[in-house]
């Protein structure tokens, strides 16, 4: 690589965005819209060298081409199905097995501030006034408004207990 090539490939991370973005212009002759600069230098690095050093050969064009007709792309991003969610089954919640946890249909019962809660263990969740959770973490918090264990806070575990 010719020296004075790697001088001003050296010199493009100093330079701010705004001059790379013109200097893109110069080199590909068309503006660009990214503004990431880590992009910006490698992609100005890459061109400056293409042209310096030549490009690919046209037989690696044809490849690349023949490669691309033949590709099975995705033009669009999958179409999500659609479910509606109920206390019963809520959509999508995969949790693992959890041997501390009573079977589904279990009701938990828990005094907290003068309020009696139940919390009915769902295959998939936990429900609460209604409202369906992943986790018993997730229906403490919304109970006491910090966080804290679900399994200490129902007692499913003793205080200092490792699961």
């Amino acid at each position: 690589m010719p020296p004075q090539l790697v001088t001003e490939i050296a010199a493009l991370p100093r330079l701010r965005v705004a001059e790379l973005r013109a200097k893109f212009a110069v080199v590909f002759g068309e503006p660009t819209p990214s503004h990431n600069k880590v992009w910006l230098v490698r992609r100005i690095a890459w061109r400056l060298q293409a042209q310096a050093e030549g490009d690919l050969s046209e037989r690696a064009r044809q490849r690349a081409a023949e490669l691309v007709a033949n590709a099975d792309l995705r033009l669009s991003a999958p179409l999500a199905p659609a479910t509606t969610a109920t206390p019963e089954q809520p959509p999508n919640l995969r949790l693992p097995a959890d041997d501390r946890l009573p079977r589904p249909g279990t009701i938990l019962t828990r005094r907290y501030k003068g309020r009696t809660l139940q919390v009915e263990v769902l295959d998939h969740g936990f429900t609460f006034d209604g409202q369906v959770y992943r986790s018993l973490s997730a229906v403490a918090k919304a109970v006491t408004g910090s966080h804290c264990s679900g399994h200490f806070f129902f007692g499913l575990t003793e205080k200092g207990e490792k699961p």
